[in-house]
C-alpha cells in the first residue's frame, strides 16, 4: 500500500551555507544504494528527502523491504518512514485511514481486549481549511468508526498502541504508521577519504564504521605473512571489507606481504621491540599507499593500554614514523564498548573467528611497553635500505574491490 518513504535528517538540517552539499551528496548515494530497484526517483523537498517510483505506483513488498534494510543503513538519514502519498484534501486522508490502518488495529486487538490509539497531523500550508488539531479529530471520527470493536478503542496521546500520523502539504498530503530508525551521522563522501589499517579483529572494523558516519569514504589496507600465515587470514579480512562497504560506495583494500620485512627484523633487532618496529613500519606502507586511493588520513582502531604496542609511549614512537595525520576514534574506549558496536553494525561474528594475523608472527613473548625512540631508531638503521623493501611490498600488493583480487 505504501508509494513513497520519506527520509529525515538532524544534523545536516543544522549546517549552515553548505548544508546543500551534504543533502545532494545523502541523495547521490541513496541512489547508488537503491540502484537494483529501477524507476526511482529521489529528491529533497522542503527538507526532507523522499524515495518514490517515477509513475508513483506501490511498491512490491520486496522492493520496500530492500529499501528500509538499504535505509537503515545510510549514513546521514536519522529516521524514515514508508508512506501512503495523495492529494492534499481530508477526502484522501480520510480513505486511507479507512482502508490502510485496519491492519494495525487487528494486530493490537490480537494481544489486547482495548487499543490505545493517537493521531498526529502536521499542515505545513496553512491555506488548508483545517488546523492541526481538527485534522486530529477528524481522523479520529474515522477510526472509531471503522475499526472500534465493542468500544475497546481509546485515545491515549502519551502512549498508544497504534499512532496514525498525517502530514497536508501544499501539494500532496501523506499517511504513515511508523518510524524508523537510520544510523544518523553525515553522508559517506562529504567529507575527505582516509585509509584504515583493517585486521580480522573487532577494533579496526568499528573505527571505519565510525568514520564513514562522520562522511568519510574508507579505503582498507590488510597486512599478511604469507606463508606463515594461512590463505584463510585475507579470507577474513576480505569478508570484512565486504560487511562494511554495505555501508558505503566501496573502497580499495589492499594486501601487503610483511614476511620478508618480518624476517629482517626478527634476525637483527631487539626482540622487544619487534611489535613496534612492525606497525612503524606498517604505517610507512599504508602512507605510500595513501596517494594510489585519494586518502588524507589513516585509520587506526588503537585504544590506549589496550595491547603493549598501545601505550602512549608505544603509540607515540609508531606514530614518529610518518607525518600524516592518524586518526584513533576508539582511543579511549574499553573493549565493552567496541563490542556492542560491532554486534550492531555485524562485524562481530566474522571478528571472533580465530585466525592468526601479521601481528602474532615471530611475537616476542616480553614486548616492550615503553620502548624508546633513540633505540627503536637505532634497531632500523641496522636494517639497512629497508625502504628498497616497503617500496617492492607496495609494488606488489594485490587490490580487491569486492568480489575478487584484482
Amino acid at each position: 500500500m505504501y508509494n513513497a518513504v520519506i527520509c529525515r535528517y538532524h544534523e545536516i538540517a543544522i549546517k549552515g551555507n553548505n548544508r546543500h552539499m551534504f543533502e545532494n551528496q545523502l541523495i547521490e548515494n541513496l541512489r547508488y544504494l537503491l540502484r537494483a530497484i529501477a524507476d526511482l526517483r529521489i529528491a529533497k523537498v522542503r527538507g526532507r528527502i523522499w524515495v518514490a517510483r517515477k509513475d508513483k505506483q506501490v511498491f512490491q513488498d520486496n522492493e520496500l523491504a530492500e529499501i528500509r534494510r538499504k535505509l537503515s543503513i545510510t549514513f546521514g538519514i536519522e529516521s524514515f518512514s514508508a508512506v501512503i502519498m495523495g492529494p492534499a484534501n481530508m477526502g484522501f486522508l480520510r480513505d486511507t485511514v479507512a482502508s490502510a490502518a485496519g491492519t494495525f488495529f487487528t494486530e493490537q486487538f490480537a494481544k489486547r481486549e482495548r487499543v490505545a490509539f493517537a493521531v498526529r497531523a502536521r499542515r505545513s500550508d496553512k491555506r488548508f481549511p483545517l488546523r492541526s488539531k481538527e485534522i486530529e479529530i477528524d481522523i479520529a471520527k474515522v477510526i472509531d468508526r471503522e475499526f472500534n470493536r465493542n468500544s475497546g478503542l481509546y485515545v491515549n496521546l502519551n502512549s498508544p498502541d497504534v499512532t496514525v500520523f498525517c502530514e497536508v502539504r501544499d501539494e500532496f498530503s501523506f499517511v504513515y504508521f511508523d518510524n524508523e530508525k537510520g544510523p544518523g551521522g553525515l553522508p559517506v563522501g562529504s567529507n575527505l577519504p582516509v585509509l584504515a589499517l583493517l585486521s580480522g579483529g573487532i577494533d579496526s572494523p568499528v573505527a571505519c564504521n565510525m568514520l564513514m558516519k562522520r562522511g568519510c569514504r574508507v579505503h582498507f589496507v590488510t597486512f599478511h605473512s604469507s606463508p606463515y600465515t594461512p590463505p584463510e587470514t585475507c579470507t577474513k579480512v576480505k569478508k570484512m571489507a565486504d560487511i562494511l562497504n554495505e555501508w558505503q560506495r566501496p573502497g580499495k583494500l589492499f594486501f601487503c606481504n610483511l614476511a620478508e620485512l618480518q624476517k629482517s627484523i626478527r634476525d637483527i633487532c631487539n626482540p622487544r621491540f619487534r611489535t613496534v618496529l612492525y606497525r612503524r613500519m606498517m604505517f610507512r606502507i599504508a602512507e605510500k599507499l595513501m596517494a594510489r586511493c585519494g586518502a588524507h588520513a589513516l585509520l587506526t582502531g588503537e585504544s590506549v593500554g589496550q595491547v603493549a604496542s598501545q601505550t602512549i609511549t608505544n603509540l607515540s614512537v609508531i606514530e614518529d614514523a610518518i607525518s600524516t595525520l592518524v586518526l584513533r576514534p576508539l582511543i579511549g574506549m574499553d573493549k565493552n564498548e567496541a563490542v556492542n558496536i560491532a554486534r550492531n553494525i555485524g562485524t562481530f561474528e566474522l571478528s571472533s573467528e580465530s585466525v592468526p594475523d601479521s601481528c602474532t608472527v615471530f611475537a616476542p613473548d616480553q614486548p616492550a611497553t615503553a620502548a624508546r625512540l633513540d633505540k627503536v631508531e637505532h634497531d632500523e638503521e641496522r636494517l639497512g635500505d629497508y625502504e628498497a623493501l616497503l617500496d617492492e611490498i607496495v609494488e606488489s600488493c594485490e587490490i580487491y574491490r569486492g568480489e575478487s583480487i584484482q
